[in-house]
């Protein structure tokens, strides 16, 4: 059995003892996390945050995880129910208070005077120094237009620069392109060859006894999955090596039919049913 971390001792009790069944199964299923992740299509990072109670699990994995521990989902999703409600509220604890009514808003920082090196009886600046100050300004406002223009100018030319080019690309493209389009590659086609060597059966896509198949793979180990479970007499559809809907129903039924737990996964106790 894993020997778990100590939980944050600031989680409530209803997400404690949701985690904590959730450890319980998890034990019992005799898994480890990556295993979990396999079976479930969530990552093993997730679950360690999930078991660690850092962070909420979705309600389709606390359902998995009930279905591979043999437990009532039902049951389970109700405490996932309390405690995502808890886990929220604990969430709006930690936003700013708004200021109670009635109560006066803070006055703002008077604004700080600028300060003068002239006392109030000033001298008025000479003409001179404002006619200068004047040229100045407009120096600097023709420099500024001068430079937005050019700006301006810099980023049509290399606008046209690029249009061009990217036109003569497409052009030489289509020149070399071929007349005809391409086929569509075909999907691979499968078959099953079946034989029975040591007692065991084989389709002749894979022969692994212990790989962890499950919904949405692809490739020979799901046509081995398909090609088995026709020969025992439950159809996956179609032999396309896709792990789809129909497939996962089969494995399901044929599951049930071995006395085994109907979670839609092939794993080593499967494909022992299977080859057998």
């Amino acid at each position: 059995m894993s020997r778990w971390k100590e939980l944050p001792a600031e989680l409530d009790p209803r997400v404690r003892q949701l985690v904590v069944r959730l450890r319980r199964l998890k034990d019992h299923s005799g898994l480890s996390v990556r295993q979990l992740a396999a079976r479930t299509g969530y990552s093993a990072k997730s679950w360690e945050r999930y078991l660690g109670g850092r962070s909420l699990p979705p309600a389709e994995a606390v359902a998995a995880l009930a279905r591979i521990g043999g437990d009532d989902p039902t049951r389970l999703l109700t405490l996932r129910e309390v405690a995502a409600e808890v886990w929220e509220h604990g969430k709006d604890r930690g936003r700013p208070a708004a200021p109670a009514a009635g109560t006066p808003a803070p006055a703002p920082p008077p604004e700080a005077q600028p300060e003068s090196d002239a006392g109030p009886e000033a001298e008025p600046r000479p003409a001179a120094e404002i006619r200068l100050s004047v040229r100045s300004l407009r120096i600097a406002l023709a420099a500024g237009v001068v430079a937005l223009v050019l700006a301006v100018s810099t980023a049509l030319l290399v606008t046209s620069w690029f249009t061009g080019r990217s036109g003569a690309d497409t052009d030489r493209t289509a020149r070399t392109a071929p007349l005809a389009a391409s086929a569509p590659a075909s999907p691979p086609s499968y078959s099953c060859r079946l034989q029975r060597v040591d007692g065991a059966w084989y389709a002749g896509n894979s022969r692994t006894l212990d790989a962890t198949v499950g919904y949405g793979q692809s490739g020979p180990d799901v046509v081995e999955v398909q090609c088995l479970l026709r020969r025992a007499g439950v159809s996956p559809g179609g032999i396309d090596g896709m792990f789809g809907p129909l497939t996962r129903g089969a494995v399901v039924r044929f599951q049930k039919r071995a006395g085994l737990i109907g979670d839609g996964i092939v794993g080593p106790r499967t494909w022992k049913a299977l080859r057998g």
